[in-house]
């Protein structure tokens, strides 16, 4: 799954801690979603949604692989 975490977050001006912070979640797992290492949950996508004031599809779009 892809995502533009990194780019929202540089419309919004924040850090990876920022935004860790506002969704209730360590930095590390904010840089391992950033880095395709890590899928979050729902609830997790729906925060970070909510955070950015996109929906969730602007967001995280799935790869040919992940319907594998």
């Amino acid at each position: 799954m892809k995502n533009s975490i990194k780019v929202e977050r540089a419309k919004k001006n924040i850090t990876q801690a920022d935004l860790a912070k506002l969704s209730k979640v360590s930095r590390q797992t904010i840089n391992a979603m950033e880095l395709g290492k890590y899928v979050p949950s729902t609830v997790l996508a729906l925060r970070l949604a909510h955070i950015f004031e996109v929906d969730v599809s602007q967001i995280f779009t799935l790869e040919d692989s992940d319907w594998d």
